[in-house]
């Protein structure tokens, strides 16, 4: 394998952890109750800045709306399934 090769699938692993993080900090705001409660604030504060700087080493190399578009669908399908496993919501 190159290196350009194993580059770009790094890319593409770090693009998944970072919306799979998006999920988790989505479902924290929800724990945080608007910001209210300091350990689930805290705690999704740092899932989002973790979940971004992610974002941002993918796209170095992967282009932007693409890796964009990646990080955003997968949060929004993640943390709908969540959403309706963890809270009952339709």
């Amino acid at each position: 394998m190159n290196l350009i090769f194993l580059w770009g699938l790094m890319s593409w692993l770090i693009l998944i952890g970072a919306g799979l993080l998006e999920i988790f900090w989505a479902l924290g705001m929800k724990y945080s109750d608007g910001f209210t409660r300091p350990l689930p604030s805290l705690i999704t504060a740092l899932l989002i800045a973790v979940s971004v700087y992610m974002l941002g080493q993918a796209v170095r190399t992967l282009p932007v709306g693409l890796a964009y578009g990646v990080w955003t669908g997968i949060g929004t399908v993640g943390t709908v399934i969540m959403g309706i496993v963890l809270f009952g919501e339709s």
